[in-house]
């Protein structure tokens, strides 16, 4: 290999280290996020109550348990959109 050949292959392993790295860094945030979403109404709602008032409005919150519910209609209308825009694309 000459010098251009080590070159850009050390260009394309720094290329996939920083891609690496970001992959991680949302893989992490979307675990915490996710984890922060499960805390508010699993257990949240099995801690005592809290004199912290950010606490003690999300236990005594009652949307987020209609959140879940609702959204599969919502889904459903959604897939059915991009099927029909696909078919739409699809036959023009």
């Amino acid at each position: 290999m000459n010098c251009f050949q080590l070159q850009m292959a050390s260009s394309q392993l720094d290329s996939y280290e920083k891609l690496a790295s970001r992959g991680w860094l949302f893989v992490v945030i979307g675990f915490m996020s996710f984890m922060g979403f499960v805390f508010v109404p699993v257990v949240s709602n099995i801690l005592p109550l809290s004199d912290n008032s950010v606490i003690a409005a999300i236990q005594s919150d009652r949307y987020y348990c209609f959140l879940v519910p609702l959204t599969l209609p919502i889904l459903v209308i959604a897939v059915y959109f991009r099927w029909l825009s696909m078919k739409l694309f699809k036959h023009a």
